[in-house]
């Protein structure tokens, strides 16, 4: 029963520090996320006292009242947290990565599968859309020559699954990067569970082979593919 507790203890002390972290990593860019998010938690306490007071019980719209404003503020908060988020690493190589790794169940992300030596990079993720390859980098044209090798790279191992190709960035047709798993979210479902299954199973191979890797560090939170040779090695 002690350990319960003290396991219980440490799980409310780990969730209480990821919120302070949260909030002082968002707050460098968004410097009234604290009191609007206060602000939404003490208003719909406020609505829940007036309606209280003018239809009765009191006691019953505070209890109503009080999970609906916790909740209503934990959705404002962590809304505004990830658009911090993304307003701080939009522009920086891997920033498209980072992103990719936020995707819910159902997807399964491979960083860097194609890169030049200009540090543009193509990620992969497969899932029910069927293959989709995200580029960034900082020249569109690169971008999408880039791009382009690499659909024809993964057509010749799968050639009749659907190959979506998606640039991150600003420009016109391109994806900004706090959309863009929202972009893959509404991508349509054009494959089975059990042909993504088989899908996977068949780009391992593809995974393993060396690709090129570009000058210079590697992109923060990229990973490279197993069997990527870096220069000089």
């Amino acid at each position: 029963m002690a350990r319960n507790d003290e396991q219980e203890s440490a799980e409310k002390s780990g969730r209480i520090a990821q919120i302070k972290q949260t909030y002082r990593m968002a707050r460098r860019s968004d410097r009234w996320i604290g009191w609007i998010t206060l602000g939404i938690l003490l208003g719909v306490i406020a609505l829940a006292v007036v309606v209280g007071l003018l239809l009765g019980p009191l006691w019953l719209w505070i209890v109503v009242g009080l999970p609906i404003a916790l909740l209503a503020a934990a959705i404002v908060f962590g809304r505004r947290a990830e658009r911090a988020a993304y307003s701080q690493i939009e522009g920086q190589p891997g920033a498209a990565a980072a992103a990719l790794g936020t995707l819910r169940r159902g997807w399964d992300v491979t960083p860097m599968v194609g890169a030049n030596r200009h540090q543009d990079v193509v990620h992969r993720a497969v899932g029910r859309p069927g293959i989709v390859l995200i580029g960034e980098g900082t020249s569109a044209n690169r971008v999408a020559n880039l791009l382009a090798q690499e659909k024809k790279r993964h057509s010749r191992v799968a050639p009749e699954m659907p190959v979506v190709e998606i640039t991150v960035g600003r420009e016109e047709g391109q994806v900004p990067l706090p959309q863009l798993t929202r972009k893959l979210g509404k991508l349509p479902k054009n494959i089975r569970p059990a042909e993504v299954t088989e899908l996977r199973a068949r780009l391992r191979a593809l995974s393993i082979q060396p690709i090129g890797v570009p000058k210079g560090p590697l992109p923060k939170g990229a990973r490279l593919p197993k069997g990527t040779q870096l220069p000089g090695r």
